[in-house]
């Protein structure tokens, strides 16, 4: 099976090959117009994407010496993510597969993620614990086979991630503000300036109230010191980043407390935080867990997990009509 990927959900275009479940090409374009926006604009991000598809997926399969010939399923992001953006992958996926007569497979994105595990050994264990961690999504998914996964925990407002990329904003770091937050912890104290962990019933997450926090925080102490920001960068980073990985772990903790499961995975742009990799090693190890952590290619949004998701939908002949649309908030 010669697969090719895409995805296209927000700001990535990527394209990827998988030829017999082996990964042979990953090729990601990263949009930097949206930097001096301070976030996504989805109308540029969508123009950008019809700019770099065809050079991505051509990129893609000389990488893998492989043409277009050589296809014989073409998988793509369906949802989640901006319509836009999406509508730019979808309609490429749909048109290359139709001109080849070769059969489609839509992916959810966040699914996808969670497979990402299976690019590479070692691999999780059915059943295993995936926390999914991203601008968008906060999720426990229990994952007990490739295409067979239930989000048993998930945030009731904002995702983490977004917690990192507001905060960031407060603090006048430039866009993505999330990889900056974790580069100026490794130098601060983690303890300096304690913020509310807020433990919501069950395994559900919330992060609007720590945002407040924040904001209310450094509005008082810049009203104090207007240098306040400047001079104790490192240690507000380092409290923010502890915090939010204190909330994260107390929940995928007791998610594996009432499930009884020992391999632990974690997904997503946020699982490549420094902070939460080496917690949830030291977590792991006090705890007996089997702890699988993804590469950094793998972390933000890439096609190989799109690819990796198609190629185990299409072994079971889970195809899409030539009718499908995007989902820009696809349901599990």
């Amino acid at each position: 099976m010669v697969l090719l990927a895409i995805e296209s959900s927000c700001d990535e275009s990527s394209a990827a090959v998988l030829i017999d479940g082996k990964l042979r090409s990953n090729v990601v374009a990263t949009q930097l117009v949206h930097q001096q926006y301070g976030g996504v604009v989805p109308e540029l991000a969508s123009r950008a994407h019809q700019q770099h598809i065809v050079p991505v997926v051509e990129e893609a399969l000389n990488r893998a010496k492989v043409t277009k010939k050589d296809l014989n399923v073409v998988a793509f992001t369906r949802g989640p993510g901006l319509l836009g953006s999406l509508l730019v992958g979808t309609s490429f996926a749909k048109s290359l597969a139709l001109g080849l007569d070769i059969p489609l497979v839509d992916v959810h994105h966040m699914q996808a993620h969670v497979l990402a595990h299976f690019l590479e050994d070692p691999h999780p264990s059915f059943p295993f614990l995936c926390l999914t961690v991203s601008g968008g999504h906060t999720q426990i998914v229990l994952v007990r086979d490739y295409l067979d996964m239930e989000v048993i925990g998930e945030t009731q407002d904002d995702a983490v991630g977004e917690a990192f990329d507001k905060t960031a904003k407060l603090l006048q770091l430039p866009y993505p503000g999330g990889p900056l937050i974790d580069k100026y912890a490794q130098e601060g104290n983690p303890d300096r300036f304690p913020l509310p962990a807020v433990d919501t019933p069950g395994l559900t997450y919330s992060f609007s109230g720590i945002k407040t926090a924040i904001l209310y925080f450094l509005r008082d102490q810049t009203a104090k010191d207007p240098d306040f920001i400047q001079k104790n960068l490192a240690d507000i980073c380092a409290s923010v980043q502890g915090t939010l990985v204190k909330i994260l772990l107390t929940k995928l903790k007791r998610a594996a407390r009432e499930t009884g499961i020992r391999d632990i995975a974690i997904a997503g742009g946020v699982s490549a935080n420094s902070g939460l990799r080496a917690e949830l090693l030291r977590t792991g190890e006090k705890l007996g867990w089997n702890v699988f952590i993804p590469k950094f290619e793998y972390c933000t949004d890439n096609a190989a997990m799109i690819a990796a998701a198609g190629y185990y939908k299409a072994l079971k002949g889970d195809f899409c009509p030539q009718t499908v649309s995007p989902l820009p908030r696809m349901e599990w």
